[in-house]
């Protein structure tokens, strides 16, 4: 639903998008991550068509961006800054986005009232927004970027700033969306988001792309390996020659109540490290496997240095 190949977009000296290729499919969550400054809004607004690429090709549902509107009719954008009218209801707001996709008449009164509902706003749906928390905002935000039902949807830090209830809600209704079908591109500094929400992940830097895949092929794109820590009781030099022959296991700790090791893949090779130290007459009480989250791999690309 999302083909981006080889797009390049700069300010004159400036390029904040260099040479960036990533697709994802119906149904799916591609994350893309990024510190400040990394192109990834950028490249959101080459996707929705609002910045002409300086090269390369974006599509939406197989129709070309630059080439007319037919990309943007299935297109919905939650832009991370608030895109809705203070001087209107919730109901009006929702009701002006809709007709601006087209919808009239009976199905667009049947549309507002679905989206009102799932995203928790039917019973204030009247009040003027000058009396909403900034939480009830950002859902009517997402709101009104699938009012339409659009089948690719983009979402710019769509949970900044608000309570952890309308987070978890909003969340929901991300999942809600891939769900029933939609592509969703969801760009976010939260990592545990990024993590729980995406099938596949891109993360960029200076405008290039330097990773993708899913969370598991990134692990072994950077080197990551897993912590595997086994309570119980060891001999040490026969469970230390037992484990060095599996290729790949490197031995942290060892001590006669536990060991701690470091491996690739530790989930695939529990039960080859398990049965080697039964032989070597080792009995294993509790297991402990520690895998490199997101925000590790993260930092691990990209460095530590705060970006502004």
């Amino acid at each position: 639903m999302i083909e981006v190949e080889n797009l390049r977009k700069e300010y004159g000296s400036l390029v904040a998008v260099d040479d960036v290729s990533f697709a994802a499919g119906d149904g799916s969550i591609f994350g893309l991550l990024g510190p400040n400054g990394a192109g990834k809004s950028t490249t959101i607004g080459c996707i929705s068509s609002l910045l002409p690429p300086t090269s390369g090709a974006v599509r939406v549902g197989g129709h070309d961006v630059s080439a007319g509107p037919a990309a943007r009719a299935g297109l919905g954008v939650v832009p991370q800054e608030l895109a809705v009218y203070e001087e209107l209801s919730a109901r009006e707001n929702l009701a002006f986005w809709g007709r601006c996709y087209g919808l009239t008449g009976p199905d667009l009164g049947r549309r507002v009232d679905e989206v009102l509902e799932l995203v928790g706003l039917a019973d204030r749906a009247s009040d003027p927004l000058k009396e909403y928390s900034g939480g009830m905002k950002r859902r009517l935000n997402f709101a009104c970027g699938i009012v339409h039902r659009p089948a690719v949807l983009l979402l710019d830090e769509p949970t900044v700033g608000v309570d952890p209830q309308s987070r978890v809600r909003l969340l929901d209704l991300v999942r809600g969306q891939a769900d029933a079908g939609t592509c969703v591109l969801y760009t976010t500094h939260y990592m545990d988001e990024a993590e729980g929400l995406c099938d596949r992940l891109a993360i960029m830097d200076h405008g290039r792309l330097i990773a993708q895949g899913t969370l598991e092929e990134l692990r072994a794109q950077t080197g990551q390996r897993d912590l595997l820590r086994l309570a119980g009781s060891f001999d040490a030099s026969t469970a230390r020659g037992a484990l060095e022959q599996i290729d790949g296991v490197e031995l942290m700790q060892l001590e006669a109540d536990g060991l701690t090791l470091s491996l690739g893949d530790a989930s695939h090779k529990l039960s080859v490290v398990l049965g080697a130290l039964a032989a070597a007459g080792g009995e294993v009480r509790e297991t402990t496997l520690t895998r490199p989250s997101l925000e590790t791999l993260f930092i691990k690309l990209t460095g530590r240095e705060l970006r502004e």
